[in-house]
């Protein structure tokens, strides 16, 4: 009995020695598995002989040591491939660096129709506003009542005293006709006509024929009150009939002119709201209406003048003042309507730089992306091609992205890569755009194997082609199309001569490479295009193609093989493509499609 306890004693303490043991060991083990996984890195690294920063990703030494950028010990680099090492447009960086930067990104949207326009402009005399006071009669500037411009004047109010001959004559003949007015009433009316031509008031020339003495001088009189602008006559003048004497400007009402870029234009109308502040008014907000729009474009500043008239009792507003002024406008509804906030944007004209972040990455990457915007609408900018709403920007830091870009050698706002594509007229664009288009119909045609209706296509092709128009075309430009020309109409004509559907299939791929290089060298005005490729076409040598969609319609295999292929680039409306073969976008689909 003794013995039997004793072996249930030992089974016992066995038990719970095991029991421990395992406790103890699954508390080490992912500690001993977090070191075994560094020593394995480590050892990778000293293998590969990579060593890396985490604050500079682009650093890549052969031993450990120091980041030669921000001094800070180099770790051992991933073995995994990043995407900046194969697109020198995107850029690599830890989240280390993207903490202490303080990047932000934010998803691009689209804006309400209702907006505002920022523009910018003087405040002007009112033209309407304007007098000039002249000489009604000649004679010597006896005296001056107003002896500096800028003086406000009253209506009515005396500004000059004139001895003139000519006047004393013409009192001389009123006085004798007035003594023959029973005999001679029609001389009489003559002499009075006279004086009243001669702007003399009917109370002066009263007072002429009541005290029958001929007076010597007169007053010249303000025909409206305001600001004197110009005084153009000094005591001793002699003056002729019609000399301006004074500018008088009235400026109880004034005009806001401000100018409006081409872009702008399509957003203003007539009767919009507009506020607007002084630089030399401080703290206070005036509010007015558009009332005019130039109907012509300044062939210097390239812009138009917006006017709006404004209330000025006070005196506050003077001409020339700066201002800054907000358009409450409606966007059309059909126009697109993307906008991005202020700070995403690095400012360099009509396209301008943002970074896009690159989704699914091991490290935050960001591509620089150059963009074509329109116009200022409060915070935003609104774009007109090079985004799609979704896609996610870096909308603070954006300068700091930009800076570690230059740093590590890649592409930047100030060291871009020289494009491809050139610049030609929107109307040429459009006319390719129509060739692309029949384009598509005889890849589709071969999509659905019907070798019929893409032989019938390509003389869609044709007309397109005849239909484009080179007037505008210059240089290198010119000579690119003339080139392209002449390659698509060769592969056209042998397309046609093909007698089966093989044969066409094969002269197609040589269509297609005119085609790509078309919309690489000019672009079109569609929102998308596609670069397939297929690696099979033609006993494994490969061929691509154009496409409308980014679904996969291999048109070298029709049905027999319809998904194969892959999406190799992204052509959108408004980017450019660099010569190095890189598109602004790269596509983000995935591997290759059986």
């Amino acid at each position: 009995m003794k013995e039997l306890l004793k072996n249930k004693n030992v089974l016992l303490i066995v038990l719970l020695a095991l029991l421990l043991g395992g406790t103890i060991s699954w508390l080490i083990k992912p500690a001993e598995s977090k070191n075994e996984t560094e020593m394995l890195h480590n050892h990778e690294a000293a293998e590969n002989g990579v060593w890396t920063c985490s604050m500079h990703p682009q650093i890549r030494q052969s031993e450990p040591g120091q980041c030669p950028i921000c001094g800070m010990d180099l770790i051992p680099a991933s073995s995994r491939r990043s995407t900046a090492e194969s697109d020198p447009l995107i850029h690599e960086m830890t989240p280390e660096a993207v903490a202490m930067a303080n990047i932000h990104t934010s998803r691009v949207s689209r804006v309400s129709p209702e907006g505002e326009l920022l523009l910018t402009g003087k405040v002007q005399v009112d033209e309407r506003q304007l007098a000039s006071v002249t000489a009604k009669f000649p004679g010597r500037i006896e005296q001056l009542h107003i002896n500096f411009t800028g003086q406000k004047v009253r209506q009515g109010e005396r500004l000059a005293t004139i001895y003139s001959p000519e006047l004393v004559r013409a009192q001389r003949e009123l006085l004798e006709a007035a003594s023959t007015q029973s005999t001679y009433p029609e001389l009489y009316k003559a002499a009075k006509e006279k004086l009243r031509l001669w702007k003399l008031s009917e109370a002066q020339i009263e007072t002429l024929e009541n005290s029958e003495k001929v007076q010597d001088q007169f007053d010249v009189l303000a025909d409206k009150a305001g600001v004197v602008t110009q005084r153009n006559i000094a005591v001793g003048d002699y003056v002729n009939t019609g000399s301006v004497l004074f500018d008088v400007v009235d400026l109880s009402r004034v005009w806001i002119m401000l100018d409006a870029y081409e872009s702008d234009l399509p957003l203003v109308e007539l009767g919009d709201e507009i506020s607007f502040t002084a630089a030399g008014i401080p703290a206070e907000t005036f509010s007015s209406r558009v009332s005019y729009i130039d109907p012509v474009i300044n062939a210097n500043t390239r812009a138009a003048s917006v006017r709006a008239a404004t209330a000025n009792r006070s005196g506050k507003l003077r001409p020339e003042m700066f201002v800054n002024a907000r358009v409450h406008t409606t966007l059309n509804r059909e126009q697109n309507t993307l906008a991005i906030p202020r700070t995403a944007l690095l400012w360099s004209g009509k396209r301008s730089i943002v970074y896009v972040k690159v989704p699914d990455t091991e490290y935050p990457s960001y591509e620089m992306r150059e963009i074509t915007i329109g116009p200022r609408m409060g915070e935003m900018w609104l774009v007109e091609a090079g985004l799609e709403a979704g896609e996610e920007i870096v909308t603070n830091g954006v300068f700091a992205v930009d800076a570690a870009a230059q740093l590590s050698g890649n592409y930047s706002m100030l060291m871009r890569p020289e494009a491809k594509t050139m610049d030609v007229p929107q109307a040429f664009r459009q006319q390719i755009t129509a060739v692309a288009e029949a384009y598509f119909l005889v890849k589709n045609a071969l999509v659905n194997d019907d070798d019929q209706r893409a032989v019938a296509a390509l003389n869609e092709v044709e007309t397109a082609i005849s239909q484009v128009e080179m007037k505008n075309l210059r240089g290198k430009a010119h000579d690119q199309w003339m080139d392209l020309k002449e390659q698509l109409t060769e592969a056209i004509d042998m397309m046609k001569e093909a007698n089966d559907l093989e044969t066409l299939r094969r002269h197609f791929s040589m269509l297609s490479e005119q085609m790509l290089e078309l919309t690489e060298s000019f672009g079109l005005e569609k929102d998308k295009v596609y670069k397939d490729f297929c690696p099979m076409a033609f006993d494994n040598k490969g061929a691509f193609w154009l496409s409308e969609s980014e679904e996969i319609r291999n048109p070298y295999f029709g049905h027999a093989m319809l998904s194969c292929g892959e999406v190799k680039e992204v052509y959108r409306k408004g980017q450019k493509v660099f010569e190095e073969g890189e598109s602004v976008q790269q596509a983000s689909a995935g591997g290759h499609n059986h």
